[in-house]
């Protein structure tokens, strides 16, 4: 059906006196204002008193323009989504970290911190376009249906998955639903012509936040904890009551790669190490509505005995607090590299769509002072690269390259100097390996080309090394240059030439990467670990820390 499109008239409109215009904006802005308080006040985040009318006039704006366009413009709009777009442009003007969560991304973004999920229990990864079982989680519907590392799931619920390029987390949202309902997986199992059909029922898997707890040695203990989530407290209790439980006398918690998660899970992880009422952290808003002062309450299971708390560019936020509070009251010793530096203090707010506002209110200072959180001040862009630019300027493999303003000095509770200006400067600087950082170690990881190759070992060795106990692997096995080049050939197949100079370059960590990807699919996490101790500098410096005692602060500068 065609429409003439009839033009309005033009309209002419005398200006009216300036008395008069005032007497009739005053009344109507004070309506706009009280409007505004209506819609406004059932939020827990109430405009403050300097500029109420201004809150009202960006309201109103926005929201004749949205209708404008949506009435108006020449194509059809999804008004809704340009409301989402505008939201997060806005909130990039306030702070890096105060962020919009739509509706349909909430339960995702929020799955992070939670204990347990509903699902098949199964750690996947995806190797050219192809879902492949990495582990199937211990007591979940994939172990009690017999999935296998290395199987390939080619259909969930006959649609196809593999051969497919989906993320990871459509694969995910296509494997979890809710608690007893049931999911059909298409298999294809090494040494088997035909696919296998498998009907699992889904059930509530726990989405654990400690990923490993063991003895290094006959004395300490190793925890290392990867977020902050509901349930990372209980965890990290039972973890650290069983390692005593065993004989261990000092303890190596590991933060590094940790992004943080809820603050109060944090600060009672904290308060199991700092003994009597001791302040753990403390937030500084506008005015004085969401400031707090967090203090040790309660007596913890390890307030005394060497410490050593590993941190590197990836922890941040929750993890730096923890850090923080156990540095500055001289409790722990941090070893490794600055840490991120998240000290922004986020509250959601459930919107009324069933989307997300996480808006800064506030940001996180250690005991001594210090403010954790990095400047933002050249904008979003910047901010954003500065993991990047902190690798180019060397300061991930040289101490020196970090340089402090004295403004920035700070003492811990025992007088030792610490640093301000962003993050957590550990105690004991540990470099990155370089070789991490070739390009063809980097290549090989990106096409995930040594995960995969280590699946495939395991399958074409599987009964062999499921003879070997843990202890015998660890002691035992090695990666050949044999293996090593035929890696090297997967690789030229794939894309990138072989090179012998760069392959010796990352020989080391490419057969310590291997030998614990191995030991991964045939043993287990606990086995994982240990042989990624083989290659873990930071984790060397804190045994030896812990070895000549340095890995109690306290106790050294008592001995002095």
């Amino acid at each position: 059906m065609a429409v003439e499109f009839k033009p309005q008239p033009m309209v002419s409109v005398e200006p009216e006196p300036r008395n008069s215009r005032r007497r009739v904006q005053q009344p109507l802005l004070l309506a706009l204002v009280l409007a505004c308080g209506v819609l406004l006040g059932a939020n827990p985040f109430r405009p403050s008193d300097q500029n109420p009318d201004g809150t009202a006039r960006g309201y109103l704006k926005f929201k004749e323009i949205l209708s404008y366009v949506d009435r108006d413009y020449v194509d059809s709009v999804d008004a809704e989504a340009l409301s989402d777009y505008a939201i997060g442009r806005m909130l990039e003007r306030l702070d890096p970290h105060s962020v919009f969560i739509p509706a349909k991304q909430q339960q995702q973004a929020s799955a992070f911190l939670q204990s347990d999920f509903d699902g098949v229990g199964v750690e996947f990864n995806i190797f050219r376009d192809t879902v492949t079982v990495v582990a199937p989680l211990s007591g979940g519907p994939a172990e009690l249906s017999g999935l296998q590392p290395g199987d390939r799931i080619l259909a969930v619920n006959n649609e196809r998955v593999s051969g497919k390029q989906l993320s990871t987390e459509q694969v995910f949202g296509k494997l979890r639903g809710p608690r007893g309902s049931k999911v059909l997986l298409q298999l294809l199992r090494r040494g088997q012509a035909k696919p296998l059909n498998v009907m699992l029922t889904r059930n509530r898997i726990p989405n654990n936040s400690v990923d490993v707890a063991y003895l290094l040695d006959a004395q300490t203990g190793y925890i290392k904890i990867s977020r902050f989530a509901s349930g990372t407290y209980d965890e990290f209790k039972q973890a650290l009551g069983d390692l005593r439980r065993q004989g261990m006398t000092s303890l190596v918690l590991d933060l590094r790669g940790n992004p943080g998660g809820y603050l109060d899970r944090a600060t009672k992880l904290a308060d199991e190490f700092i003994g009597g009422t001791r302040k753990i952290v403390y937030t500084d808003g506008k005015g004085d509505q969401y400031d707090t002062q967090t203090y040790s309450r309660v007596l913890g299971e390890f307030e005394e005995g060497p410490l050593v708390v590993l941190v590197d560019e990836g922890s941040a936020s929750a993890a730096e607090v923890v850090a923080g509070a156990l540095q500055d009251h001289d409790r722990a010793l941090v070893v490794g590299r600055r840490t991120f530096g998240k000290g922004l203090v986020q509250q959601p707010i459930a919107l009324n769509d069933g989307s997300e506002l996480r808006l800064t209110i506030a940001r996180y200072y250690t005991p001594s002072g210090r403010s954790i959180q990095k400047s933002y001040s050249h904008g979003l862009a910047a901010y954003e690269q500065d993991l990047q630019n902190r690798l180019r300027h060397g300061e991930l493999f040289h101490a020196d390259s970090i340089h402090f303003a004295d403004s920035l000095r700070y003492q811990t509770v025992h007088g030792r100097t610490v640093y301000g200006g962003g993050g957590i400067m550990p105690d004991l600087f540990v470099p990155r390996d370089s070789s991490a950082y070739s390009a063809y170690y980097t290549r090989l990881q990106s096409h995930n080309l040594v995960r995969e190759f280590a699946i495939n070992y395991f399958q074409s060795h599987r009964p062999e090394l499921e003879a070997l106990r843990p202890e015998q692997f660890l002691s035992t096995f090695r990666i050949s240059d044999a293996q090593l080049q035929e890696l090297a050939e997967i690789a030229a197949r794939d894309g990138m030439p072989a090179n012998p100079s760069h392959l010796r370059r990352c020989a080391n960590l490419l057969r310590n990467q291997l030998k614990a990807y191995i030991a991964r699919s045939a043993y287990g996490k606990p086995t994982y670990y240990a042989v990624l101790k083989e290659q873990d500098a930071e984790l060397k410096l804190a045994l030896q820390a812990v070895a000549d005692g340095s890995a109690n602060p306290m106790q050294k500068l008592s001995m002095k």
